[in-house]
C-alpha cells in the first residue's frame, strides 16, 4: 500500500491509469504539474472534465483531510462532475472507502469531503477551509463567484483553484482573467488537438452551428457579446490613460 501510494504521489499520471484512462499529453502535464491556479480552455468533449476529476482523486488521496468543492452554473453540472469524481474513485485500488455519500456530497474514510454545489455566490458563502475548488464552465458561472470563493481558501496557502470552460464571449471574470498578466497556468486545447475528435465530426459541426458558434465551441475564439453596438476593440479604443488638465 506505501508503495502504491508513493508511486502515484510521485507521478499522478498512474492515478489515471489505475482508473483504467490514458491520458493525452496534456493532460499528463497538468496532472504532473498539479497548479496551484489554473485556466482550462478546452474544446467541448477534450477531456476537460476527467483531468479534472482525476486532480480531485489527486487531492483526495493526498490532502490530509481534503476539503473539496465542485462548483458549475448549475446543480446538474456540478452533479455530472461529481459522478465522473466517484466513478473514478470506484474504480481505483486501494482508494479511501466512502463513508457517507448523496447526489451532492461525499464523504471518505480518510476524512475527505467532496461537496458539489451550484455556482452562486449565496451556495458557497460561510464555506472554509477549502483545499480544492473545481469551477466547471466557468466562463458561465457569476461574477461574484470568484468573489466568494478566495475567502475560502484563505487559511490554506496551497489551497487551487482549477477554471475550466469553454468561450462565452469577452466579458466575465474568465475572459478578464485569460487576456490578463496574472499567475495563472494557462492550458489551451481546440477540437483539432483531441485526438478522439475526428475531422469528419468536425465538418459536420461547423455545418450544423455555422461559422461563430463553431469557433467558440471548438475553437476556443473569445467573441463579442451578441448584444454589443459596437466591438470590444472599439470601445477600448475609445478611451485614454492620459487625462488632459481642463485648463492651463
Amino acid at each position: 500500500m506505501m508503495a502504491l501510494d508513493l508511486a502515484r504521489a510521485l507521478d499522478p499520471v498512474l492515478l489515471a491509469r489505475d482508473c483504467g484512462l490514458e491520458p493525452d499529453l496534456w493532460q499528463a502535464n497538468l496532472l504532473r504539474s498539479n497548479p496551484r491556479r489554473a485556466l482550462l480552455l478546452c474544446s467541448r468533449q477534450s477531456g476537460k472534465s476527467t483531468v479534472a476529476a482525476l486532480l480531485v482523486l489527486y487531492a483526495v488521496l493526498f490532502i490530509p483531510a481534503a476539503q473539496i468543492v465542485v462548483v458549475s452554473p448549475t446543480q446538474r453540472q456540478s452533479n455530472e462532475l461529481f459522478r465522473t469524481i466517484i466513478n473514478f474513485l470506484s474504480r481505483l485500488h486501494e482508494a479511501p472507502r466512502l463513508t457517507a455519500e448523496s447526489t451532492q456530497r461525499a464523504e471518505l474514510s480518510n476524512g475527505a469531503r467532496i461537496l458539489a454545489l451550484p455556482g452562486t455566490e449565496k451556495t458557497i458563502r460561510g464555506i472554509a477551509g477549502v483545499d480544492l475548488v473545481v469551477m466547471d464552465e466557468a466562463a458561465r458561472v457569476e461574477d461574484e463567484l470568484l468573489t466568494a470563493v478566495r475567502p475560502m481558501m484563505a487559511t490554506k496557502p496551497e489551497s487551487r483553484l482549477i477554471a475550466l470552460t469553454t468561450p462565452a464571449g469577452k466579458r466575465g471574470w474568465f475572459y478578464e482573467a485569460w487576456v490578463s498578466d496574472e499567475g495563472w497556468e494557462r492550458v489551451k486545447v481546440p477540437a483539432s488537438a483531441c485526438p478522439r475528435i475526428t475531422p469528419e465530426y468536425l465538418a459536420e459541426e461547423l455545418r450544423a452551428l455555422g461559422a461563430i458558434k463553431f469557433s467558440e465551441e471548438y475553437e476556443l475564439e473569445f467573441h463579442d457579446p451578441e448584444e454589443a453596438v459596437f466591438p470590444l476593440t472599439v470601445i477600448e479604443a475609445a478611451f485614454s490613460q492620459e487625462v488632459q488638465p481642463l485648463w492651463m
